[in-house]
């Protein structure tokens, strides 16, 4: 089993918590045990039982990051993330992005250099995910990169009376907004979306969609013209913004 080491400077680590979150990261670098990443999100993430500005932590993910597999270099860029994303909202400051700067940094190169050669979409996907994560300049990439992946968004009408709970679909099942549930029944009411015309696109969903195509996915840039367009509720005839309401629903 590789011993987990990092390229800065870490102190020895006597108590509990540090000896459980060294021995997490070392089964997480063999790379053959899923439970570790399990846990290691379970108690960095989920229940912040472990500290997640210890030492160890960001330096070692950056670490796997830059010399893993890609499957460890994936795990540790996605749990690394949304760690960084989770302080930031939870403190309502970005310290521990500028605690350690430098290991973002060697993160966020990592993930866009494993970015542009990975051809998995789902894969890809997650990439870009993380990217956007480790900016940290949004707060809502996984409520985004969710619905690219799963090709569908599950939202709410923007009245303010929020006359509907939304489906929006766009892939292999069609490409259409309801208001009822469409994996219990096939008859039921859709009205057809309304793509961003990618010539249009500004900001991030013209970032976003001109590197899936650089990097090979233009199976993923079509689905961000989906992302980036317009639904319609069948109840009210709204149209709105799709990725308006992704953000308010990650808000």
């Amino acid at each position: 089993m590789p011993e987990v080491t990092t390229s800065s400077s870490v102190p020895p680590a006597h108590d509990a918590d540090s000896d459980r979150l060294r021995a997490l990261l070392e089964r997480a670098a063999t790379g053959r045990d899923s439970q570790a990443w399990s846990d290691l999100w379970t108690e960095l993430y989920h229940n912040g039982s472990l500290d997640v500005a210890h030492p160890l932590v960001l330096p070692t993910l950056a670490d796997l990051a830059e010399t893993g597999k890609a499957d460890e270099a994936a795990s540790a860029l996605h749990l690394a993330g949304a760690l960084l994303v989770q302080a930031d909202q939870r403190y309502e400051t970005r310290n521990l992005r500028h605690q350690y700067t430098p290991e973002v940094a060697r993160l966020l190169g990592a993930a866009n250099r494993w970015r542009q050669v990975t051809a998995a979409r789902n894969d890809y996907c997650y990439l870009v995910e993380a990217v956007l994560n480790l900016e940290g300049d949004i707060h809502w990439a996984e409520g985004l990169v969710r619905g690219v992946v799963s090709e569908e968004y599950e939202l709410e009408c923007p009245d303010p009376d929020g006359c509907a709970s939304l489906w929006v679909i766009f892939g292999e099942r069609g490409f259409f907004s309801t208001a009822e549930d469409h994996a219990l029944s096939d008859d039921v009411e859709t009205l057809p979306l309304h793509p961003a015309d990618p010539r249009a696109l500004e900001g991030l969903g013209r970032r976003l969609y001109d590197l899936a195509l650089a990097d090979g996915h233009e199976e993923v840039a079509r689905a961000l013209t989906y992302a980036f367009g317009e639904a319609t509720c069948p109840e009210c005839r709204q149209r709105f913004s799709v990725i308006g309401q992704v953000v308010t629903a990650s808000s």
